[in-house]
């Protein structure tokens, strides 16, 4: 039996990884369990998957934890410690499905361990994609991205030499607002942004894929786990999000993964790797599909897709102030500070004052680095806010 652990396992990642887990029980053993605010559901799927140990991230909500699993033998414990802790306990394959940039730390731990670590946590290569990789490396550890489309270039290159890669096609829905005309974006209300066309996904991802900051990051993840060349990749809006990623090759041809959006397919991948197993995942149906349909994303409507390239033309610690200037914007947003247009201008000033001000473009990458340069760059954030709303 295969030891897993899942950290985050009460998100959308999580549970559709215990979904894969629930039905065939008897090829994995769960290790460890880690969530957020949502006790019932980390305690409820602990019980269920028999897991040896048990976290939530919030100290205060120890006891509450404590007490639903008082019946049990299940450990239980809390906070940052305890999740990196808990991605520390000896597994086989770790699901690192934890939001923000929480959890980098956890999957650092986790590589050490040598182990095979499933990585849908976008935040660790943006952040500290060097480090996380070079850290892989010295370990023996393997990383298998879960993200759709990361998966997809990692299924497509299979047995081919990357030498021979030309481009590199990451595809995007194009979000809540793709046809809307842009001069209305600036009063798009949360509501409207946090419902996604084609996929039933948290609220924080489905806002930025309505920005399409979700893509930025996909952007810089590709150039950090496979070393392509920023002008490699580039990013076309298909609304179908049938085509979820492409590899072009020196002789011209392209090597497409096409499949229905179901994150159970990539979750499934790196599950099962290296082998394939059947998933309960809808099949395509092509002539009922009918069409496929590509665009340039407007550089107007996404200017996400722009400070992107200047994060990888900058790197060194770019990256880490990008995400943290992005999920500040993003909070003040969701909290109604400002508008959805303007979490780009926040993190534009951001990436500008701070890169400046500390010299971070050719600075040596260290996990205690990414972390202080993440609250240096909140705190940017908030002041940028604060002086838009004087």
């Amino acid at each position: 039996m295969k030891r897993i652990s899942i950290l985050g396992a009460t998100g959308s990642v999580g549970q559709n990884t215990l979904d894969l887990v629930r039905r065939t029980p008897e090829r994995f053993t769960v290790v460890a369990l880690t969530g957020g605010h949502n006790i019932t559901q980390l305690a409820a799927d602990a019980i269920e998957f028999q897991a040896e140990l048990a976290v939530t991230a919030h100290e205060d909500l120890l006891e509450d934890l404590r007490a639903a699993l008082s019946h049990t033998q299940i450990e239980v414990a809390a906070g940052a410690t305890a999740l990196i802790e808990a991605a520390a306990r000896p597994a086989q394959w770790i699901m690192s499905a934890i939001v923000g940039v929480a959890g980098l730390p956890p999957s650092f731990e986790a590589l050490k361990q040598g182990t095979t670590l499933a990585l849908a946590n976008k935040e660790s290569l943006v952040t500290a994609g060097q480090l996380l990789m070079n850290t892989a490396r010295v370990n023996h550890a393997r990383i298998i991205p879960v993200d759709s489309e990361h998966s997809a270039i990692y299924q497509a290159l299979v047995g081919e030499d990357t030498a021979a890669v030309s481009r590199v096609v990451i595809t995007a829905s194009g979000g809540a607002f793709r046809d809307w005309p842009i001069e209305e974006l600036q009063n798009a209300t949360l509501e409207q942004a946090s419902n996604h066309p084609n996929w039933d996904m948290g609220q924080r991802i489905t806002i930025d894929s309505a920005s399409m900051f979700n893509k930025a990051m996909e952007v810089i993840e590709a150039r950090e786990f496979f070393g392509f060349d920023p002008e490699q990749i580039e990013v076309l809006v298909h609304p179908e999000s049938i085509v979820h990623a492409m590899v072009g090759f020196c002789d011209g041809g392209f090597m497409a993964h096409v499949g229905p959006p179901d994150m159970r397919h990539a979750i499934g991948y790196a599950l099962n790797w290296p082998q394939r197993e059947v998933l309960p995942v809808e099949p395509l149906d092509l002539a009922g599909i009918g069409q496929l349909n590509f665009q340039t994303p407007d550089p107007a409507r996404y200017p996400a897709l722009r400070l992107a390239r200047e994060v990888m033309e900058r790197r060194g610690l770019s990256g880490a102030v990008f995400n943290a200037a992005k999920e500040r914007a993003m909070d003040h947003f969701i909290d109604g500070r400002i508008g959805f247009a303007d979490m780009a201008q926040v993190i534009e000033q951001v990436l500008t004052q701070v890169s400046a001000d500390n010299g971070l473009i050719d600075a040596e990458i260290t996990l205690d680095q990414v972390l202080q340069v993440d609250h240096l760059s909140r705190n940017n954030a908030d002041r940028v806010v604060k002086g838009m709303n004087s």
